[in-house]
């Protein structure tokens, strides 16, 4: 880094202190290397004249979501944003107002039953179901919480019979929540590609259907269920796709299995997060951020184009032609604790030999699921 010994003192106080609170905490680093053994050679990749914009990259522009964060987040979904509505619902048809709720014993008695009535479904690891359980014990029963929503009929039956048995033949769940950790593009929840629809929602829709059909009487949710759709961490980006696509699949799906659908978030990530916007038609990503313009021209330069070759059918959907700013050209200076997501730059997160262009060595080694 060529620092002079005052800079170089203030440098490595700055790195113990946030490798000892945050970024030493990531899940992926190999045996025997933290953070700054990782900081150190994915510095050497770059020329000496690169090397001061690279760093602070990191130590100005990054954003890294630990355990801890991340689990406060889990924690306050349903006081801070299944309550709410609940209590909304409950207020409508006990005609009282919101705050009036829990002051009788009818509108308590009404809101439990209802909260009851909710089923929440994981839709992947990142869900982190066994937070979500853990901090609602005696909030929420075990059956009306489920892990992944990979499921048999069985287990449709099962939460049939134990719903009728608290609450009485012909009770339903009225509300489904999709639950996820991170959703930076949307594209992975819903997405449109050669005019079908694709995607977790559209995976969840499906099944459903097909359970109701082959259970009828048996399958345990209304009809005309309302459908909330809940990621712990969203970006303005996703927000606004996510709400287009699935206003436009509900357009296009005739057998529909939801009456209404919502759609929240826990933290909703600032807009200028992102490190720059790609013109209409272009490839290349501006910023009037010296800084930002600083690191993405690294991305431009310290790149090696297999990793689009490698993850071509992904990017094909999402429009893109190479993956320097990462998926969905996302361009997040952003580290989740138990992964890096591919929409963030690639720069930080890249495993390349070199094969057509510079080999790329991660600061924060992802597990990439496509392989």
């Amino acid at each position: 880094m060529d620092w002079t010994n005052e800079e170089a003192s203030k440098e490595y106080a700055w790195l113990k202190l946030m490798s000892a609170v945050k970024y030493d905490g990531y899940s992926d680093f190999r045996a025997g290397v933290r953070f700054l053994e990782s900081l150190v050679t994915w510095l050497k990749q770059f020329d000496i004249k690169d090397r001061d914009f690279a760093y602070k990259l990191v130590k100005n522009r990054l954003v890294y979501i630990s355990a801890a964060e991340m689990q406060q987040v889990i924690e306050s979904f349903v006081p801070e944003v299944v309550t709410p509505y609940l209590r909304g619902v409950v207020a409508k048809e006990l005609k009282l107002k919101p705050y009036e709720v829990w002051g009788s014993q009818l509108g308590a008695v009404a809101f439990k039953d209802r909260l009851r009535r909710c089923l929440f479904v994981g839709l992947s690891d990142g869900s982190r179901i066994d937070i979500l359980r853990r901090s609602n014990a005696g909030i929420l029963s075990q059956e009306q919480v489920l892990p992944m929503m990979n499921i048999g009929n069985e287990k449709w039956r099962g939460l049939n019979k134990d719903l009728i048995a608290e609450q009485g033949e012909g009770a339903k769940f009225e509300d489904v929540y999709l639950i996820d950790d991170f959703t930076a593009s949307g594209t992975t929840f819903i997405r449109k590609s050669a005019g079908a629809w694709k995607g977790k929602l559209d995976k969840f829709e499906k099944m459903l259907g097909q359970a109701r059909k082959d259970l009828r009487d048996k399958f345990p949710i209304a009809d005309d269920y309302n459908l909330h759709i809940h990621h712990y961490v969203s970006t303005h980006q996703a927000q606004d796709a996510l709400a287009a696509r699935v206003s436009e699949a509900e357009r296009d799906w005739k057998e529909k299995t939801f009456d209404s659908v919502s759609i929240t978030e826990g933290t909703l990530l600032p807009k200028n997060l992102r490190m720059g916007l790609v013109p209409d038609g272009e490839d290349k990503m501006i910023a009037a951020d010296i800084l930002d313009a600083s690191a993405l021209s690294l991305c431009e330069k310290y790149y090696d184009h297999h990793l689009y070759l490698r993850l071509k059918v992904h990017c094909d959907e999402a429009g893109q032609s190479n993956m320097k700013y990462g998926y969905a050209n996302c361009a997040l200076p952003l580290i989740l604790e138990h992964n890096t997501p591919n929409n963030a730059l690639s720069l930080l997160w890249a495993e390349t030999k070199g094969v057509n262009g510079h080999p790329m060595r991660p600061l924060f080694l992802r597990r990439d699921r496509h392989g």
